[in-house]
């Protein structure tokens, strides 16, 4: 009986020991762990970081356009970026993204630049990256010291009857439209054959052109047609109103059949809600995407732009202080578009 006890007191001991050793054979093995083979990679991180490279912003020929570059650069540059202005015409600049040299334009206005942002946007060149709050109308303008000397203002064809009010020695018997810089490509003369109106297109060589000669009309109520825009400085100086052309439709610059001239286009106005919108080269977003954020959530109003450009037209000052004043006055707004 005494061995069979001991020989029984081993077995246990035995399968006690083997019991407490399990652990170390099923234990989970150092080559097994998860994590170091499947972790989150910090190439992902690397991938997504933002270029220092300069961003690159133009610079038109306009002023709420040259205070609100200044102010956009600003708003990157608080956000540690580096930033290039880069004067550029306003009709190739959308080119100028395709080719990589210019990264962004913040002021598209549909009126103008429409067409020609479409089509870069079209051939994938181009991002519609965002569209302002501000509503834009770009049409022919008058001050309303007019409406008495040409009774039916501001219908279209009311001014057409007028149009010997507006000749000029320029212009012999037609009347003149002062239309804006050549660049901007407005379709005026396009307008003036596809309605038969009597006017010749004078495009001035500069906003600042525009607004010297309806000041100088203004000093003595000398008629006066010409190219103006809103939001503008223009509306807080001077009365005045846009000519009613027959209401715009895209098929009216496509299409001849569409509108009252069945033979040409653009025999209509421009749009009289249009939009104002950010386009940003087609690689921006993945080589500056926490820029690329920022600028989505920036959002320009019509009491904005307005106000940047009276800063030059009216007050005088430079774009660059113009756009310092703005960021100071600004700051908690232009700080959330940073913080999203």
């Amino acid at each position: 009986m005494t061995l069979l006890a001991l020989a029984l007191l081993a077995s246990a001991c035995a399968s006690d020991d083997d019991d407490e050793a399990a652990p170390a054979a099923t234990e989970a093995p150092a080559a097994t762990e998860a994590p170091a083979a499947t972790e989150a990679p910090e190439p992902a991180e690397e991938e997504m970081a933002d270029s220092s490279d300069p961003i690159r912003i133009p610079l038109h020929n306009w002023s709420s356009q040259l205070v609100g570059a200044e102010v956009v650069g600003g708003i990157l540059e608080e956000a540690g970026f580096s930033v290039e202005y880069v004067p550029s015409d306003s009709q190739v600049v959308y080119q100028s993204m395709c080719d990589g040299d210019i990264e962004l334009v913040h002021e598209v206005w549909e009126g103008a630049f429409g067409v020609a942002f479409q089509e870069q946007v079209d051939a994938g060149c181009v991002l519609d990256w965002a569209t302002h709050n501000a509503v834009t109308r770009e049409e022919w303008w008058y001050p309303i010291y007019v409406e008495e000397q040409c009774p039916g203002l501001p219908d279209w064809q009311a001014l057409n009857d007028c149009a010997h009010l507006f000749a000029t020695a320029e212009t012999g018997d037609k009347g003149r439209f002062l239309g804006g810089p050549v660049d901007w490509l407005k379709g005026d003369e396009e307008r003036v054959e596809g309605l038969g109106m009597n006017f010749e297109v004078i495009n001035a060589g500069s906003a600042a052109t525009l607004w010297a000669e309806l000041d100088a009309a203004s000093a003595d109520n000398t008629p006066i047609v010409l190219f103006n825009w809103t939001p503008n400085f223009v509306e807080a100086v001077y009365e005045g109103k846009f000519i009613e052309f027959p209401t715009f439709e895209d098929e009216c610059r496509t299409d001849p059949e569409w509108g009252i001239n069945s033979e040409l286009t653009h025999d209509c106005g421009n749009p009289a809600d249009g939009y104002l919108k950010t386009g940003v080269g087609i690689h921006f977003p993945e080589k500056w995407p926490t820029a690329a954020a920022i600028v989505q959530r920036m959002d320009f109003t019509n009491p904005m732009l307005a106000a940047m450009a009276a800063a030059v037209d009216v007050d005088g000052k430079e774009a660059s202080e113009a756009a310092q004043e703005w960021l100071a006055a600004n700051e908690d707004l232009w700080r959330s578009w940073i913080d999203g």
